[in-house]
């Protein structure tokens, strides 16, 4: 595979793809345009955790959620509470959870999908009458989850721990994205595709794009992306195996680069 993989997830999940890329002999570069900050504790943060064992569900939308969450029930439960479920977006939500917390996790079985649409599939969250439920997420994002757990009758808190903060490309990465020098863009974030859409230029549209989710790969169609490559899900090991895809299924031939280069 000819140019480096571009990454774009923030943070030590970015880091912990890029390692599983390297063992497998890819280059991979981080564009570094999403950062996560935490959110200073207020008056309603405060409150939601005092009263954490109201709720009979919490639902957690991401591993810096996660861990915003283990901090703060740390700080005000020594003891954990044993109402609540546990409820998380993705494997690697649910495993922070377990990390950090040592609860039970519920997710969509084996090979179910990650995604918001696939936890909300779940038999014990089908009916929630005057069930209180708490969605630890950050600011913005998609209203689906909160939206539908209270058309099931659930009593909905949605606390934002954390802003995501995006910057302009800089450096090599973003020169290569510009151009469309690279052997594959992997996004696993709606917000991140829009953004990033707008840095490229034709050649970069036709680059593969990997992408987490047929959600996502809709909108990359939208959004002018010729070449969307669907993984299996947005883990490390999802991601990891349709970059390998691309040296299996393309081999250098789907791109003539000396065509491109003369356009």
């Amino acid at each position: 595979m000819a140019g480096p993989i571009l990454l774009t997830r923030p943070g030590e999940r970015g880091a912990r793809l890029a390692a599983a890329l390297a063992a497998e002999g890819h280059a991979a570069q981080h564009l570094e345009v999403m950062q996560l900050e935490p959110l200073e504790e207020d008056a309603r943060q405060r409150s939601v955790w005092l009263d954490i064992d109201q709720f009979a569900r919490i639902v957690v939308v991401s591993p810096y959620a996660a861990e915003r969450l283990a901090e703060a029930l740390d700080r005000y439960w020594p003891q954990l509470p044993l109402g609540p479920a546990y409820y998380a977006v993705g494997q690697a939500t649910a495993e922070t959870l377990h990390r950090c917390l040592g609860v039970r996790v519920h997710v969509p079985p084996a090979g179910g999908g990650d995604t918001s649409e696939d936890l909300l599939a779940l038999p014990s969250l089908a009916h929630l009458a005057e069930q209180k439920v708490l969605l630890v997420a950050g600011e913005g994002g998609r209203p689906l989850l909160a939206e539908t757990l209270a058309a099931r009758g659930a009593r909905v808190t949605r606390l934002a721990l954390y802003r995501r903060v995006l910057r302009p490309p800089q450096g090599a990465a973003a020169e290569r994205l510009k151009r469309g020098v690279y052997a594959a863009l992997v996004i696993s974030s709606g917000e991140l595709l829009e953004y990033l859409a707008g840095w490229c230029q034709s050649r970069a549209l036709n680059q593969p794009l990997i992408v987490s989710s047929r959600r996502l790969a809709t909108l990359a169609g939208s959004l002018g992306f010729t070449d969307v490559r669907i993984a299996g899900g947005a883990s490390v090991a999802a991601l990891s195996a349709a970059v390998a895809d691309i040296d299996a299924r393309d081999d250098g031939a789907a791109i003539d680069h000396d065509d491109l280069e003369k356009g």
